[in-house]
């Protein structure tokens, strides 16, 4: 699935099952609870916390649960994901192409 396969799915499941896209600022806080969650499993299976008791190891779900809540954002406010990725890339490869290779703290 493409980004824009999967954008084009997200709109298609929210036309569908959700009514109607919730307002972006809704989304944003969203958005911000689904990162806290993804942020909790990377705590738990890569940091020095482990898992509670009835907690599970989902760190794709929470992945994909943060795409597509960003996805919805983007959809509302007509941003092109992919576009935009290509665009920041091309920046981060303008601004950045020596820098980390250069950076001793990464060698």
């Amino acid at each position: 699935m493409t980004i824009e396969e999967a954008q084009k799915a997200v709109d298609e499941w929210i036309k569908t099952y959700g009514v109607r896209y919730f307002s972006e600022l809704t989304n944003m806080a969203c958005l911000t609870e689904e990162v806290g969650e993804l942020a909790k499993v990377i705590a738990r299976k890569y940091g020095d916390q482990s898992f509670k008791e009835g907690e599970n190891d989902n760190l794709a779900d929470e992945m994909a649960d943060v795409m597509w809540v960003l996805m919805c954002i983007a959809n509302q406010t007509g941003v092109d994901l992919t576009d935009a990725l290509q665009k920041n890339i091309e920046k981060k490869t303008k601004r950045d192409k020596t820098r980390h290779i250069n950076n001793p703290k990464l060698k």
